[in-house]
């Protein structure tokens, strides 16, 4: 089939053409994300291939659609860059990668949180300064700490699991859909509201939805114990980011770590080093001592890459064929795991 691949990176250029000698695909790589203004480029093509960032409204599609597109192939897991409904009444196929490889983004959450307790970001800045001093550099143990998983599918399992099993922690997890297997390890669940006001940590493991869009705000940072650190590697948007400037302003808040940003489309995946970023709440953030942002980089390993690549070509393969779509996504409400 021949596809458009909106969005690419060298990376992705070489982990899709290695795992294509076995499907053969035409594949066409255009480095724009898929919006408005690129949309064109698509005209002709039964299947595009979109990551997060890419823009796939009502007004897109119908543009796809026209253009003879009948299937749209996320090579991510997250769902809300495409309006579902739109799609659906269009005739358009959309899916996903549901587990590309939930070790690679669990992981680097772990890393994250060590970074964080551990000041190893500010600690590596001094030692390339020369200054080998230790004052301000006092971390704590994660042993014994209260960890608050919020999402316990595939990856947030995997936090859970480590975190209880490896590092001796206290986890609670909220979870429309409990995991018996975490609740025989120790993993206790609880309301999300219990959760998020006695956690010491909070590290987000959920999809972006309606429920949980903004789930960290004013009101839970308010009612959450003080010197909360907060991990993100799942989607931006479930954080209110003025409310988490207003937490760090005010101390509530001790250290957050975020590998997604709400408005990470205009920014990350980009060489933006000679530019001037014109996002003041970003630039906000980049100025506190106790902030880690990394640009959406958890999925970044050569496993996951090759997952991706198999997963989205094997579905493009199956809809040619008029196969079943083992990974179709439907506009209808799913409690998607991460």
């Amino acid at each position: 089939m021949r596809v458009a691949i909106f969005g690419t990176k060298s990376y992705d250029r070489q982990f899709m053409d290695a795992a294509n000698t076995g499907f053969g695909h035409q594949l066409t790589y255009h480095q724009p994300r898929l919006d408005a203004d690129t949309v064109a480029l698509a005209a002709g093509y039964p299947a595009v291939c979109v990551f997060v960032n890419d823009v796939l409204d009502a007004a897109v599609l119908g543009t796809l659609h026209a253009g003879g597109t009948r299937l749209v192939a996320l090579r991510c897991a997250g769902t809300n860059a495409v309006d579902l409904h739109a799609a659906e009444k269009l005739g358009i196929a959309v899916v996903r990668v549901p587990a590309y490889s939930p070790h690679a983004v669990s992981e680097f959450t772990i890393g994250l949180m060590l970074a964080l307790e551990r000041n190893i970001p500010r600690a590596w800045a001094r030692v390339r300064d020369n200054n080998f001093a230790l004052d301000g550099l006092v971390g704590r143990n994660l042993h014994g700490r209260t960890i608050g998983v919020v999402g316990t599918g595939q990856i947030g399992g995997l936090v859970a699991r480590a975190l209880a099993l490896g590092f001796g922690c206290a986890v609670l997890a909220s979870d429309p859909a409990p995991d018996p297997a975490l609740a025989a390890i120790g993993v206790r669940y609880v309301p999300r509201e219990t959760l998020l006001r006695e956690a010491d940590i909070i590290t987000l493991h959920c999809p972006l939805t309606p429920d949980t869009r903004h789930l960290i705000n004013a009101r839970t940072i308010a009612d959450a114990r003080p010197r909360l650190f907060i991990v993100n590697t799942s989607r931006g948007a479930l954080i209110d980011t003025s409310a988490l400037i207003s937490g760090l302003k005010s101390r509530r808040i001790a250290a957050v770590a975020l590998d997604v940003y709400e408005q990470e489309a205009d920014l990350f995946f980009e060489d933006l080093s000679a530019e001037i970023i014109d996002d003041d709440v970003f630039q906000r953030l980049l100025t506190f001592p106790n902030v880690l942002i990394t640009g959406h980089q958890a999925f970044l390993t050569e496993e996951a890459l090759t997952a991706i690549a198999e997963t989205t070509l094997a579905s493009i393969a199956d809809a040619e064929r008029g196969h079943p779509l083992a990974n179709a996504v439907s506009a209808k409400p799913s409690a998607l795991k991460q």
